[in-house]
């Protein structure tokens, strides 16, 4: 039977339009296919994390979507750079966020500490728990966590994301995680590097946002800055920040207040070293002989985070040696510890050798390691 037009007029297909007509409609197929795709490819928002160890005017000036600004930590330390920074991110329309670093007393305490001094701000900025070892009396203690991020949500109806390294996801509730976004840390390396649109491990782990390093270089900064990516667009950070969608009245701004920096260990032989360019606390470690790593003071508070002409100070109990060491010295390891996190990323292997370690990610706690 002949196909009509709906005029009634007979069509004849022959084979050359036929072809014609199925590349036709393969072309408008994958045009849909790449219109379907690409909106969610670039939807992701760049970011930074800023603190008191950036300058006041670092989000005056350097290029980003959002900033995570430090608010407080445990219950006696408030940024006091946090109002000059959350400004700027204000007045130029970018997305906000505050974060509290754990320090690891009562939960609820530190909690309303967090939500006292960022109260000005709930519904406009989203709010974090950053959970890290360092200076965290609770580190280990997932319960903490949990009564940290309830009383939050019980005080402002907002869930805050939680912020730790990809090596302690396990540390993290699984109710904690129904609710509250995940933001990882995980570097392949810490190069010098600007926005990455794909990082290494992009989405493993379900997170939210992620923060793939703590050497970017990006423009209207000159230092190295913790560079991250939100996965979303606005709306969806905004959803994080109010998620009830309530109109939010404006207030004051409150004013800056001094406060010192976080207090750092003064045990140990005190041994300080001016950072080089290109030095990494491994690095350091190596060259004097101190180990571990994780007896290094270092301003950031984070031994990934150093750069040139900073003092960091060895807290541990050894000595310097001009060699990388003899494996004289004994650590012994402790919940959580791994290797390369003990001994650095140039370190590790030596002490792998130098204990037979057949396996080097395999080590428990109460364990000896010479090094």
């Amino acid at each position: 039977m002949r196909r009509q037009s709906h005029w009634g007029f007979p069509i004849r297909e022959d084979k050359g339009m036929s072809k014609i007509k199925h590349r036709l409609l393969a072309t408008v197929a994958l045009l849909l296919a790449m219109l379907t795709v690409t909106p969610s490819a670039m939807a992701d928002m760049r970011g930074i994390d800023v603190s008191s160890w950036q300058s006041p005017t670092v989000t005056c000036t350097a290029d980003y979507d959002f900033a995570v600004v430090k608010a407080t930590q445990g219950t006696g330390f408030t940024n006091g750079y946090m109002t000059s920074q959350a400004r700027c991110v204000q007045q130029r329309g970018k997305s906000l966020g505050f974060y509290h670093y754990a320090g690891g007393g009562n939960a609820t305490a530190e909690a309303d500490y967090f939500v006292n001094t960022v109260r000005p701000y709930i519904g406009r900025a989203i709010l974090v728990l950053d959970w890290e070892g360092y200076q965290n009396a609770a580190w280990g203690d997932s319960n903490w966590v949990r009564v940290f991020v309830n009383r939050v949500h019980a005080r402002t109806g907002v869930w805050p994301l939680v912020y730790t390294s990809a090596a302690y996801l396990y540390q993290i509730p699984a109710d904690v995680r129904s609710h509250c976004g995940l933001w990882v840390a995980q570097y392949a390396n810490n190069n010098a590097t600007g926005y990455q649109t794909r990082p290494w491990n992009y989405g493993r782990y379900g997170e939210a946002m992620r923060q793939y390093t703590s050497n970017g270089r990006i423009a209207g900064y000159a230092g190295p800055l913790d560079l991250n990516y939100f996965r979303g667009t606005t709306a969806q950070w905004n959803k994080y920040a109010n998620p009830g969608n309530t109109t939010v009245t404006p207030a004051p701004t409150p004013q800056p207040q001094p406060a010192p920096q976080p207090s750092r260990p003064n045990t140990g032989n005190g041994y300080s070293v001016v950072v080089r360019s290109g030095d990494t606390i491994s690095g350091i470690a190596a060259r004097t002989g101190l180990w571990p790593v994780t007896a290094w003071s270092v301003p950031s508070g984070n031994i990934h985070r150093i750069w040139p002409g900073q003092t960091v100070t060895y807290r541990g109990n050894s000595s310097p040696t001009a060699s990388a060491g003899t494996g004289t010295r004994i650590h012994v390891v402790r919940s959580g510890e791994t290797l390369s996190g003990i001994f650095g990323a140039s370190g590790w292997q030596r002490v792998a050798q130098l204990n037979n370690l057949r396996n080097p990610n395999l080590i428990y706690p109460g364990q000896q390691l010479r090094y």
